[in-house]
């Protein structure tokens, strides 16, 4: 016989303890996010730094922060690689210490070993369906950045294609800089 799972609220999620395990709730399940590689970590770090640098004065750049969504008519709380939410849409709970509340312009999702694009294409679908404005999915493998628009195909970037968009005015960054500051080999 099967037994059914104990299904979370979103409350009961978010009341869980801190542990050195960050997790998602998916489909009322808390579900472990993939430990980050070397690559990994180095990508989010020189991430950080250059919109951090960019973001002054404009918003918050966040790594590892939850975000109170809903997919498919769900309580969803994904924990992106990093965020970026503009002064303008910070929400009224913004100072307490907890999951954001309203969906950010920016989620950045870098690809770990054992995931593929494929299952980071289908998250940044979702991001957008939950009003996240721009999904970037990093690949270190094919050392490209492809952007997700909630009213256009996606994009990919590599090389020296220089990453600009009107939602993020003055950003200039190109993939080659990120992977090269990231020391991530050919």
């Amino acid at each position: 016989m099967l037994q059914a799972k104990n299904q979370l609220t979103l409350e009961e999620f978010l009341a869980l303890p801190e542990g050195d395990v960050t997790y998602e709730l998916v489909d009322g399940e808390a579900i472990p996010k993939m430990s980050p590689k070397k690559f990994h970590s180095r990508l989010t770090r020189v991430l950080l730094q250059l919109l951090d640098e960019w973001c002054a004065g404009r918003g918050e750049v966040c790594p590892e922060l939850g975000i109170k969504l809903t997919r498919r008519g769900r309580d969803w709380v994904p924990t992106p690689d990093i965020m970026y939410i503009c002064a303008d849409r910070f929400p009224l709970d913004w100072e307490e210490d907890g999951a954001c509340s309203v969906p950010p312009e920016l989620v950045i999702e870098i690809i770990s070993p054992g995931q593929t694009f494929g299952q980071l294409a289908a998250k940044a679908r979702d991001y957008l369906d939950a009003g996240v404005l721009r999904v970037w999915v990093v690949d270190s493998q094919a050392r490209s950045i492809t952007v997700f628009y909630p009213d256009a195909p996606p994009q990919t970037y590599m090389g020296d294609t220089p990453l600009i968009d009107t939602l993020f005015e003055g950003l200039e960054i190109t993939p080659e800089q990120v992977f090269q500051l990231a020391r991530i080999p050919r």
